[in-house]
């Protein structure tokens, strides 16, 4: 109930506030009223779907995370620990020289490139030789993005600030993408919670428990690669959200992964909201430079009070 009154109130924040502040009363008027006013312009067109891109950016990268965390049993695991979210940072990099137009399709082909690229190093292996193949994945599409940015031309500031994560200049299409690549991970995540709760007791008890690994660890991964994707090609990379955000939700809520994913996705939604307010109100910095530098010394922390 909290996380959920603290999201409303976060979100009451973020709309109405801005270069043009509009009090709470108006706010409302003008989101049920039907007028042509500037102010209500504002928050339809511009402030309300920047609100939902982040709300669901957040609650997507973390849900993602609990999901690899939970399916690796690797606290450190995150959309990152894969390669997803460099396959998928690659494509969009790829399609920024193309043109605006392809750099969705480019995003989602270079995450089930990473994907699969992963899957064909850690063939026939467990969660351990998955998480290597996923670090050499990374390494190899991170050389790969450097490689863009050095061919990019006049279009490298484009890349390098497209690369830090902003919603400056989200729109209802990037809303729409968003909101289709939360349920894509949301529901897979959800639906099979109680798979991931034996798996996390171990890969043969699992078995014994009538699990069938293989299934729900693709169908998963997949859910996560089509989220991240989505994410990825409309604002850029985003780190420390999908790491950070579950260790949270589980020490509220307990080792539940149901309970885990609602939760982490309401703190992350959260979170992500603040972070893209103060980047904001910071001159329009990249919310991906907040959530690293508030993401970093958090996680050394949890991890000294943790050990």
């Amino acid at each position: 109930m909290l996380p959920a009154l603290l999201l409303m109130a976060i979100s009451l924040w973020r709309i109405s506030s801005g270069e043009w502040d509009i009090p709470f009363p108006d706010v409302i008027r003008f989101l049920l009223a039907d007028t042509d006013s500037a102010q209500a312009f504002v928050i339809r067109s511009v402030r309300l779907p920047r609100l939902v891109c982040s709300l669901f950016t957040g609650g997507l990268l973390s849900v993602s995370g609990a999901t690899l965390q939970g399916l690796l049993a690797n606290p450190l695991a995150e959309p990152y620990t894969l390669g997803i979210a460099s396959g998928a940072a690659f494509g969009a990099s790829f399609g920024i020289l193309g043109g605006e137009w392809a750099v969705m399709p480019c995003a989602f082909a270079g995450a089930m490139c990473a994907l699969v690229l992963t899957g064909a190093i850690a063939h026939n292996g467990g969660r351990e030789r998955l998480i290597l193949a996923g670090v050499i994945s990374n390494a190899v599409l991170s050389a790969g993005v450097t490689f863009m940015k050095a061919v990019a031309g006049d279009k490298i500031g484009a890349v390098v600030l497209w690369l830090m994560g902003s919603f400056s200049g989200a729109g209802w299409r990037d809303a729409w993408a968003v909101m289709a690549g939360s349920v894509a991970v949301m529901l897979p995540a959800y639906v099979m919670g109680s798979a991931l709760d034996a798996m996390s007791l171990g890969e043969d008890r699992a078995s014994v428990l009538g699990v069938n690994e293989g299934r729900v660890r693709v169908s998963l991964l997949v859910s996560a690669s089509v989220g991240v994707s989505l994410c990825v090609s409309s604002f850029g990379v985003i780190g420390f959200v999908g790491l950070v955000v579950p260790h949270i939700a589980r020490g509220i809520v307990g080792a539940k992964h149901r309970r885990v994913m609602i939760e982490a996705f309401m703190i992350g939604a959260g979170m992500m909201t603040l972070a893209d307010g103060a980047a904001q109100m910071m001159g329009e910095i990249p919310a991906g430079v907040v959530t690293a530098l508030c993401g970093g010394p958090f996680l050394c922390w949890l991890l000294a009070v943790r050990k």
